[in-house]
């Protein structure tokens, strides 16, 4: 199973994979859940062709990643929504994110944010990376390293079929915005 992480990519700077490689601009094409782990798995596809990565991440992740694909609200803002608008106070931009290693198979990401002139890298697990660029609008590129590193992998392939997918449409139906008010600090 391939995890995402916060670590630096092979104990480097956060900034490492800014290295010159070719990557591969994808999206996110939906959540589907392990029928063998009953993990969420998010699915990335890149926007030229039909090759596709699978990220196994966790439930809380996921469900920061779904609702802003089904566009719900909730009363107060969820933690990915509160760095959007701190970004936004700031007037920093998010201008891309980048899975930019699969090592030990742990995913790992940067975050690219421009404040005016200056550019700077934020590490990041995978999955806040993109729960904060589909928030922020900011694309989503993946190395081409990292993708060839998954197809070498050794790993079971899962198959993204559409049971998989009622699996995880069901769950989003029985999510109610009003449940995740009801835990005040």
């Amino acid at each position: 199973m391939t995890t995402d992480s916060a670590k630096s990519s092979a104990g480097g700077t956060p900034g490492q994979c800014l290295e010159v490689s070719m990557f591969k601009q994808m999206k996110v094409t939906g959540l589907v859940m392990d029928p063998h782990s009953n993990t969420p798995i998010l699915v990335l596809k890149d926007i030229a062709d039909d090759t596709t990565l699978p990220i196994w991440i966790g439930l809380l992740e996921a469900t920061a990643i779904a609702t802003e694909l089904e566009n719900i609200q909730f009363p107060r803002p969820m933690t990915h929504d509160l760095i959007r608008s701190l970004f936004e106070h700031l007037n920093v931009k998010v201008e891309r994110i980048e899975v930019c290693e699969l090592k030990n198979n742990t995913y790992y990401a940067l975050i690219h944010i421009r404040n005016g002139e200056e550019l700077s890298t934020i590490d990041s697990r995978p999955s806040d990376a993109i729960a904060i660029a589909l928030r922020t609008n900011a694309p989503i590129f993946v190395k081409d390293e990292v993708i060839s590193k998954y197809l070498r992998s050794d790993e079971s392939k899962p198959s993204f079929d559409e049971r998989n997918k009622e699996q995880w449409s069901d769950m989003l139906d029985k999510l109610d915005p009003s449940d995740f008010s009801k835990y005040k600090m």
